[in-house]
């Protein structure tokens, strides 16, 4: 165990996509593509998580978009929903998550966010999600074209915030990204739901 982990955490490092907000293409294609084969194929090929991580880690959509559309001119206008509607794709919040964060601020307890998240993309999300106005800062993988888990992206939020390792307990669903947390001597919790992340938090004096 890292020396750091001998140390209380002082501050909460949230992921945002399925820890704050639920996130699902299917969301927004769902309403687009009728048949569901069509649909799963479409999700498994043409607009896919993997190629949406090109854009979390800041490859820009005038790229991107026109790019794919190419590959499969069929979908093109398909593939154009993506740029033009991403935020569809976030449906609302994950249960039981803001309402921890609320608590947290009540407590004087500093949070950011570090999320692998196009930059384009967080132009328009932002604006919708005030619960972020309740966070100190927040690390967009996007604007720092550099993305979970590469240790660079754990050390922007480090240096931004000013605290050292063992005073951050960061949340993340992806087992990847809580492990390069702990290596860089976070606290880390893998999320699953909201009770079980309450606890931890309580059990670290944090809540």
């Amino acid at each position: 165990m890292p020396d750091s982990l001998a140390k209380a955490p002082v501050a909460v490092v949230w992921d945002v996509g399925r820890v704050l907000y639920e996130w699902e293409l299917r969301h927004l294609y769902a309403k687009l593509i009728d048949d569901p084969e069509e649909l799963d194929w479409f999700l498994a090929n043409v607009v896919t998580e993997e190629w949406h991580f090109e854009h979390d880690a800041g490859r820009p959509l005038a790229e991107m978009v026109p790019e794919r559309q190419a590959q499969f001119p069929r979908y093109a206008p398909l593939i154009a929903a993506y740029a033009e509607r991403f935020v569809e794709s976030i449906p609302g919040p994950v249960a039981g998550t803001h309402a921890l964060v609320e608590a947290l601020a009540a407590r004087g307890v500093p949070q950011y966010g570090l999320t692998n998240f196009g930059a384009e993309f967080w132009d328009m999300f932002r604006p919708t999600a005030p619960i972020f106005d309740l966070m100190q800062d927040i690390v967009v993988s996007g604007r720092e074209r550099c993305v979970k888990p590469d240790p660079a992206i754990y050390a922007v939020l480090e240096g931004r915030s000013g605290r050292a390792p063992g005073e951050l307990f960061f949340i993340d669903d992806r087992s990847e990204n809580v492990a390069a947390a702990r290596a860089r001597g976070w606290h880390a919790h893998q999320f699953k739901e909201a009770a079980a992340l309450e606890a931890e938090l309580a059990s670290h004096g944090l809540l």
